[in-house]
């Protein structure tokens, strides 16, 4: 069988789409990103990164601004929506036919969530229970799913798809928690009349699904220039309008897989059949028929939900996310000691993601157990059960995403960075230090 020929070009490309196939890799990337913001803010370019994205950008319309917002504020509502709209996606997908569309196989990491979820939330209220300070409570509450599964792939074949399989759904619920929460307790006030023509937008895009449209162009039409734009001016977080358009995708394949099983073998019979050009690098136009073809009837078997998710996900990893932490993770080390501990806000994110993952995680998941609710997932121990808990308490992403929602004082923004940046250190060598003493499966 000949090999498919190769260009100088495959010798630069070829490492960088190895590189990005693999699990770990959004992971490093986030490193990397955050690595950078670091020495950016403790450096003497420390002035000219602050003020590069506090820049306004924005539209004018009879010489009045509009929707003129700071670069950061484009990276947090805007790079960050399409971070959620995937969110969005891969969590339809995990309801339609994943982890939680088997109702007794969602119990048990819809459980642990639930407890990943509400015990930070008291650990960091019983430290910060008054004042801007108590805005925070929201911030330990999610899993960096990135981060998390990084660690685990790390490990390699030590550790069961068992518990890769629980860690995401775990992630996702605890995701869409955060979601919630920020939809009901971090708005600003809100425009009614804005809100109701976003949910308009959202109403016509399902229609538009029961219908049997699946241009993916009238999704992203109606979802960007309707339901994002409407939500953004309403005062409800504008990421809220991507979850929602997200649920509004088709998930469903209009050819079944046998019959396109069946079109596919007779075209590439049909395929094999015909004369190729010899020795000419080009296809007849026949061929060039049926390849159309199949190409059309690949289109058709796979959702639009799927075709978005798999098409956007390396974009968000390797882009968006990496973006939102160059922008957001410069915190300057030089902190006063005095002025960190001033309040309880680092000591309540950092404990809340720590301890309150981990009491939350393994306390809910083996009461659930217990109460034979649920029996754990094969190849789960107790003991990879912790090393869970622990890659649980990394939250990174969503807890500085959190973190630029509830405060507007700088001090607490950095207090809480601090936390979030020590969480996430012992989160991921306490993980990989539980989880590395396994067996190889």
């Amino acid at each position: 069988m000949a090999e498919e020929k190769r260009y100088p070009i495959d010798k630069v490309t070829s490492p960088i789409k190895k590189f990005m196939k693999q699990q770990k890799s959004g992971g490093i990337v986030l490193v990397i990103s955050v690595v950078i913001a670091l020495i950016l803010a403790n450096s003497s370019l420390s002035e000219y990164y602050f003020s590069f994205f506090n820049q306004k950008l924005g539209l004018q319309f009879e010489g009045e601004p509009f929707l003129k917002y700071s670069l950061l504020h484009w990276i947090n509502d805007g790079l960050m929506a399409v971070f959620f709209f995937v969110l969005g996606l891969e969590l339809k997908r995990e309801i339609v036919g994943g982890e939680l569309s088997n109702p007794r196989k969602a119990l048990l990491p819809i459980g642990a969530a639930i407890g990943g979820v509400i015990v930070p939330a008291i650990i960091y209220i019983l430290l910060n229970p008054t004042g801007e300070a108590s805005n925070g409570w929201g911030i330990p509450m999610a899993t960096d799913i990135a981060f998390a599964l990084g660690i685990l792939y790390l490990l390699g074949d030590k550790i069961p798809l068992s518990l890769k399989v629980f860690l995401t759904a775990l992630a996702i619920i605890d995701d869409l928690i955060a979601v919630m929460v920020i939809a009901f307790f971090y708005t600003s006030d809100i425009s009614l009349i804005s809100l109701s023509i976003g949910l308009g937008f959202v109403v016509i895009m399902l229609i538009g699904n029961k219908m049997g449209i699946r241009n993916i162009f009238f999704y992203a039409i109606l979802g960007i220039a309707g339901v994002w734009t409407a939500f953004l001016l309403s005062g409800v977080h504008a990421t809220i309008a991507s979850v929602l358009a997200a649920f509004t995708i088709p998930a469903d394949m209009r050819i079944k897989e046998s019959t396109y099983i069946k079109k596919i073998q007779t075209y590439l019979g049909k395929f094999q059949n015909i004369d190729p050009n010899h020795n000419i690098p080009t296809l007849t136009n026949e061929q060039i028929h049926i390849l159309d073809k199949i190409k059309l009837d690949t289109r058709k078997i796979i959702p639009p939900l799927q075709r978005l998710e798999h098409g956007m996900h390396p974009f968000v990893t390797f882009f968006i996310i990496p973006v939102f932490a160059l922008a957001n993770a410069g915190v300057s080390i030089a902190i006063d000691p005095e002025q960190l501990f001033s309040t309880n806000v680092a000591l309540g994110v950092a404990l809340g993601l720590v301890i309150g993952k981990l009491v939350g995680v393994v306390g809910a998941t083996l009461l659930l157990v217990k109460l034979k609710v649920a029996p754990l997932p094969h190849g789960m121990s107790i003991k990879n059960l912790f090393g869970i808990g622990f890659l649980a308490s990394i939250g990174f992403t969503m807890s500085l995403f959190i973190t630029s929602l509830a405060f507007t004082s700088e001090v607490y923004m950095v207090q809480a960075k601090i936390g979030i940046f020590i969480a996430s250190i012992i989160g991921a060598l306490g993980g990989y230090l539980f989880l590395n003493k396994q067996p190889a499966q």
